[in-house]
């Protein structure tokens, strides 16, 4: 599921849903607090460890043999997913996947992209998206930046649950979403947080359309106080989807982009 559109003047902006939301009355993805997601260090999912079993390597080559690289210059975050015979596919970085409220107005977007299974689904759970919304991804990952207002735990909670609320239906279909408390991410260097959004969707237009979803986000701070996030959400329930050792495969290869 999701929207590819040239976009490269738009920021990376974030609907907020934990924190003040529209002013509307939507319902937060979760009701944990920030205090308790602090607490909780010791429990959840561990980080997944390096992909390639050593330290990262350096310039554009990826730690998975045969795997493609893409790299974020703004946000400072290099990822690997699959090959190209494996359906992945990496857009160029004046490309971004966004949704919009129903004026049209970007609400969150995401830039230095890949998707995974392009063209296969001919209807969505959220109408208001751009570009290539409706052509089915099984799979979408990207970058943005962060809300500096906000704590470093409670942006990746808020990305996780972000991408699920408007990828999987936004306001007209709300999903239900279920966030993890942040959790520490300690993987090639990076000293961050992650969180894990688990969907259900309410508005499936068709049996390609899954019933659930997953959405992962790492999230580590800048030493000029911004934020750098890197998100996937994948289609769950229907032919070809990720597993999520295989999402967990292709978050292990997460690594800073130094300079």
């Amino acid at each position: 599921m999701g929207g590819v559109v040239a976009l490269a003047v738009i920021g990376g902006g974030a609907f907020f849903l934990l924190k003040g939301g529209d002013g509307k009355g939507d319902p937060a993805p979760s009701k944990e607090s920030a205090a308790a997601q602090g607490q909780d260090k010791g429990q959840g999912d561990k980080p997944a460890p390096d992909a390639g079993g050593s330290a990262p390597p350096t310039g554009d080559q990826p730690m998975v043999t045969g795997w493609q690289t893409q790299t974020s210059r703004e946000y400072k975050f290099r990822y690997d997913v699959p090959a190209k015979g494996e359906q992945w596919k990496l857009f160029p970085q004046d490309t971004m996947i966004a949704y919009t409220d129903e004026a049209g107005k970007p609400q969150i977007t995401m830039r230095d992209t890949a998707s995974f299974r392009e063209g296969g689904c001919t209807s969505g759970a959220n109408p208001n998206a751009i570009g290539e919304a409706g052509k089915g991804q099984l799979a979408n990952v990207g970058t943005m930046g962060g809300d500096t207002s906000l704590s470093i735990q409670e942006n990746a909670r808020n990305w996780a649950g972000n991408w699920g609320f408007y990828a999987y239906g936004g306001k007209g279909n709300k999903p239900k979403i279920d966030v993890t408390p942040a959790k520490p991410w300690k993987v090639n260097g990076i000293d961050g947080w992650t969180a894990t959004a688990k969907v259900t969707v309410a508005n499936r237009p068709s049996q390609c359309v899954p019933a659930t979803a997953i959405v992962k986000s790492i999230v580590e701070k800048l030493p000029d106080g911004s934020f750098h996030s890197w998100v996937i959400y994948a289609d769950q329930g229907v032919p070809n989807a990720l597993s999520e050792a295989q999402i967990d495969k292709i978050m292990g290869t997460v690594r800073p982009v130094k300079g």
